[in-house]
């Protein structure tokens, strides 16, 4: 049985592909957000003269970049851009406030298990949390699929992760997305997709925060073998298998979650990580709680956990962003909005907010974040001179309290439920090549 990506690019091709073939082929789903969205206009209108889309239902649009408009010159190109999708008949179209475009095409059904997903973001990798073949492309690539309705790529090479054991108190799906990152390097996967199995238990949130990462490792695609999802009104497709030993991969990893510690990102590299407790003496000015990775529900939840009867320390600027509008209403119907309030937080509408550096917490000169998002490179999020460190909700949380970078106590935190299926001790065969890393 060939693996996840094979399978799905199979399908989307029209017949059966293998690693390494160049394919064509039509997308279920084309994502375009409001930062990237006007230059796919641009060359849609002046290098493609494409005035109408052929297939405008499989399109969705998504104001989340920069929401609301922070400036005349976005809120004149998100005008722009409302206009296009009017004249377009775009109805799947979601406006500033809904929330960050792969929470909210995943809430909406928009990307399921077994589709093929593009869109004008890196982390279109999140779509692999249902097992969709998410991956980013350019303005021009998303343009020519846009007005031709089909697209080019190659099929991946596999990365297969086998997961087994029960995170331990204090640890969740954001040192899982750590550790993998770690164990690859950053840019070891490049060009591969990674496949993870033995996550049946994890619930959806926390699949999100895996997948979204795996782009943070090189990797094209990040799938999450979508066993466990049918409580979310997912189903597996008849025709989507479970990979058997005949599948190549070309490199295999095996995971013990009960052997992961609150791991923390240090500034400039996401595979540049220590131990929380190893950075005690840092001092911090900002904890930002959000984004694709960790902007959901269970994300706050585990803030709110720590958090709960506290302040943050002094001179801290906690903020937190959810991913959407269905999980900042949850939040305040389950009291979790009013938990973080009371401790010190700062609640701004959903988006993507500080996570590019362009408004709502951006960082200033010699400032220092934690931060529960993907990235932490040089400017990331504002100021060149401030420093990004990359974390867990959980230790976002201890951190905001301690006003320095903290690992959670075990009575900060109660035990995850979530878990992984036993790993068989036979799934990790030795017939595989190592996977080539980026120097």
């Amino acid at each position: 049985m060939p693996t996840l990506s094979e399978q799905i690019l199979s399908r989307a091709a029209g017949r059966a592909v293998v690693a390494g073939e160049i394919v064509t082929l039509s997308p279920d789903r084309i994502m375009l957000h409001d930062a990237i969205g006007p230059s796919v206009i641009t060359v849609l209108r002046e290098e493609l003269d494409c005035e109408r889309l052929p297939d405008p239902e499989r399109v969705a649009v998504v104001i989340d970049h920069v929401a609301p408009a922070a400036n005349l010159a976005t809120a004149t190109h998100q005008q722009a851009l409302r206009r296009w999708v009017r004249e377009q008949g775009i109805s799947h179209f979601f406006e500033s406030g809904r929330g960050i475009c792969h929470q909210v095409l995943i809430e909406e059904r928009l990307a399921l298990p077994g589709q093929v997903v593009i869109g004008t973001d890196s982390h279109s990798t999140t779509y692999g949390a249902v097992c969709a073949f998410g991956t980013g492309m350019g303005s021009t690539d998303v343009a020519l699929c846009l007005a031709s309705g089909r697209t080019w790529m190659r099929v991946p090479n596999a990365v297969r992760i086998d997961v087994r054991g029960r995170f331990a108190p204090g640890t969740g799906p954001k040192d899982l997305a750590l550790a993998i990152v770690d164990r690859l390097g950053a840019g070891g996967a490049t060009g591969a997709a990674l496949e993870l199995f033995g996550l049946d238990e994890l619930p959806l949130a926390g699949r999100m925060t895996v997948a979204s990462m795996a782009v943070e490792a090189g990797a094209t695609a990040g799938l999450v073998w979508p066993a466990g999802l049918e409580h979310e009104g997912l189903q597996i497709p008849p025709w989507l298998h479970t990979p058997d030993d005949g599948a190549t991969y070309v490199e295999r990893l095996e995971i013990d979650l009960g052997a992961l510690r609150s791991r923390v990102a240090r500034p400039g590299r996401v595979d540049d990580q220590v131990d929380a407790e190893e950075l005690a003496n840092v001092a911090l000015d900002v904890v930002y709680v959000g984004t694709c990775t960790n902007g959901r529900l269970d994300d706050l939840h585990r803030v709110a956990r720590v958090l709960d009867g506290q302040r943050v320390a002094d001179g801290v600027r906690l903020v937190v962003v959810p991913a959407s509008s269905r999980v900042l209403a949850e939040a305040v119907d389950d009291g979790t909005a009013a938990t973080l309030l009371a401790a010190g937080a700062t609640i701004g509408p959903p988006g993507c907010g500080a996570c590019i550096g362009r408004h709502m917490g951006v960082l200033a000169p010699g400032e220092t974040a934690v931060f529960t998002g993907n990235r932490n490179f040089t400017g990331r999020m504002g100021s060149p001179d401030a420093s990004i460190y990359l974390a867990s909700p959980e230790v976002a949380a201890a951190s905001a309290l301690s006003g320095h970078i903290s690992a959670p106590t075990s009575a900060d935190s109660a035990p995850d439920p979530t878990s992984a299926a036993p790993l068989p001790a036979d799934a990790l065969p030795a017939d595989t090549a190592p996977l080539p890393r980026a120097s």
